[in-house]
Formats: structure tokens, sequence, C-alpha cells
């Protein structure tokens, strides 16, 4: 029954991701937001002058080339602006003028927009894979892998799927179902715990997206919170924001929930090889005994990781002098408290069902199938 279920359950995966799958996503035009379109250059000098205002103080400018042309880039006061040095590179974009409109005296033809972070991000990520593949081996390869892959199906299906207008909440449980099977497959292959581990964390998605559907309405949490809230709908009038807000709640609970649905299998499993004689219930109450320990942590490490998130937006509320009411009534921190009582709900859920799972399975099976004991990897 377990085997036809992640079947079934598989090809409704596969099937979701080939209706869902998004056409071309179709854009306005150019946009300013986040800065618009950039071009990367190097500083090739920094000159702190008089700047040009009734106060008397030093403005940074930038020296650069941008498309073999040599170009000046006033920053504004020292004090107030980045801090570079000549050699480090930087975006910069065109400034625009109005059509038939003279360029002012001392226009500058690029203007400053951020410091040019590609270089240091590519270096993380090979520092991060290299320790990954020293310290873990084959199963660091496998872990980095399927990272990449969820990272790619979050980025070639649910962002654009969702900004041509198919349902956020379908979308998202499809896409968490799609990373579950490569999750769990690159690290932990076919077998008893992946199919316990499979039906639970299933099972526990749906009645996440219940809940938070449930809840999201309760709290009035219409997803209008922030700039990048407003650009969206300027962009596409008919999104639902709503959407997704439910479509990031589920996103953010998966990660969790796996960990949590393989160790609990991986615990049955593990008290199943000390003693091939253990009966299902024998090896759910040991089990589950070692998942109230792990849920405890699990659900302080969700909490903190949302507080993480949050901390300037806590520091911005604290310094302005908002009462505690009013701060947790306001939608962008009801947004984070609601993922995180939803997300620690789905947990303390998927602790039973995936060890119960897991003990009528594993009990069944005969113990020369239960192979080598090895160590569980988050």
């Amino acid at each position: 029954m377990l085997v036809w279920s992640v079947a079934a359950i598989a090809v409704l995966t596969l099937a979701g991701l080939v209706a869902l799958w998004p056409s071309t996503v179709h854009h306005k035009g150019p946009s300013q937001a986040f800065g618009g379109p950039t071009q990367t250059t190097r500083v090739v000098r920094v000159l702190d002058t008089p700047c040009k205002s009734p106060t008397p103080q030093a403005c940074r400018q930038l020296l650069v080339h941008v498309g073999g042309h040599p170009a000046r880039i006033t920053l504004g006061p020292v004090g107030s602006v980045v801090d570079l040095s000549a050699g480090e590179r930087i975006r910069v974009s065109r400034t625009v003028l109005a059509r038939g409109v003279p360029a002012p005296p001392g226009y500058e033809a690029y203007q400053f927009v951020d410091v040019d972070r590609q270089g240091a991000l590519l270096e993380l990520l090979a520092a991060f894979g290299i320790l990954a593949l020293l310290l873990l081996w084959r199963r660091g390869v496998l872990a980095v892998l399927g990272v990449a892959l969820s990272l790619l199906l979050l980025i070639t299906f649910v962002v654009p799927a969702i900004l041509t207008g198919e349902p956020a909440l379908l979308v998202a449980l499809v896409a968490a179902l799609a990373v579950m099977f490569v999750t769990l497959v690159l690290t932990n292959g076919v077998g008893a715990q992946t199919l316990a581990a499979a039906i639970g964390i299933s099972s526990t998605l749906v009645l996440t997206a219940l809940l938070a559907s449930l809840w999201i309405g309760l709290v009035h949490l219409d997803g209008r919170s922030g700039d990048a809230a407003q650009y969206l709908t300027e962009q596409n009038a008919s999104l639902s924001l709503t959407g997704v807000v439910l479509a990031g709640m589920i996103i953010g609970a998966l990660g969790v929930l796996a960990d949590t649905a393989v160790t609990q299998a991986s615990a049955v499993m593990a008290l199943r090889r000390a003693n091939p004689s253990t009966s299902a219930s024998a090896l759910y109450r040991g089990a589950l005994a070692v998942g109230r320990d792990h849920l405890s942590a699990t659900i302080h490490t969700l909490v903190l990781a949302y507080a993480g998130v949050s901390l300037p937006l806590l520091l911005a509320i604290r310094a302005s002098g908002l009462g505690f009411a009013d701060a947790v009534n306001s939608q962008t921190l009801a947004e984070p408290i609601v993922a995180t009582i939803i997300g620690c709900a789905a947990l303390i859920v998927a602790v039973p069902l995936t060890t119960g799972l897991a003990s009528l399975l594993v009990a069944r099976l005969p113990p020369e199938a239960l192979g080598a004991a090895h160590t569980h990897q988050h």
C-alpha cells in the first residue's frame, strides 16, 4: 500500500509539473525596481572633493571605466556613503534624461547602484561545495546536488508559474512534493525509510496548506506589505498576493518537515536493526521518544530562523517605540508569526505520523532486508 501510495503521489506530482509548467513570462518593459538594469565596472580611483553645497563638507567621487570610456560618479558626503577603494567592482546604471531635455551642468552619464557581490557569492558557494565534499564525500555531493536542483525548480517553475497566473497554492504544493522526492532519493535512496518519509511529508504538507489557508483568512493577511508587494501588484493586477503568502509558508515549512520525517524513519530503522524481533508498537514507542527530543530542537530552530530573518524589522519597531500590541498587529510582523506557528504545528503532526508509518512498514521487513546501518544525513 505504501509503495502504490508513493507511486501515485509521484505520478500526480509529475502531472502537476507538466500541467503547471509556465509559459514565457511577459514583462511590461524595463523597470527601475531594485535599481533597474545595471552593469559591472571597476573603480579606478577614489577622490574626496569639496561638495557643491552651502555646508562645507567633503564629497566622495569615483573614477571608473564603462564600456571603454572614463566616467565620474559622485556618491555624496563622505560620512554618509559606502566606503570604496580602487580596484573594487561595483554596479552602475546609466542616468536617463527625459526626451528633449538637455544635459545639465555637471551631468554624469552613470550613477552608482551597489557593490558587485557576484564574485564573493560564487566564492562562498564554491567553498561550501568543497567543505561538503571533504567532510561528507559522496553524500555531500548528493546533498549539494539536491540543493541545486531544488533552487533550480524554485527559479524555473515556482516563480514563473505564479507570475503567469497559475494558482500559487497548487504550484507550491507540486513544487514542494517534487523537491521532497529529489531530496529523499538523493540522500536516502529508494527503500523503506524513503517510502515512510514520503507519505509522512506529503500528508503533512497537505495539512500545512489547509491550516495556512484557514489562518491567513482569520488573521486577514493579504500580502500587501512592503515595496515588493506593491511592485508585483503594479506588474500583474490579477496576481493573488494572499496566494503568494500561502505558497511561501508551504515552501518554508518543507525543509524542516523533510528533516524531521527522515529522522523518524531512520530512528525506526535503527531500532529494528538493533533488535530484529521488535514489534511495530515497540518500534513506534521507541522512535517517538527520540522524535519528541528532536522535535523540541527543530521547533526552536524554526522559530529562530524566522526571528533572524525578521531581526531588522524587530529592531526598527523597537527603535520607533511602537507598543507590543501595535507591533504584532502589523501585517509585516503578523505574517512571519503565522508562518512560524503553522510550521511548528506541521512538525508536531509529522513526528507521530511518519513514525507510525515507518514502524508498520519496517516491522514487516525480513531481517536480511534491513541492510547495514548508516548514519542519518540531515
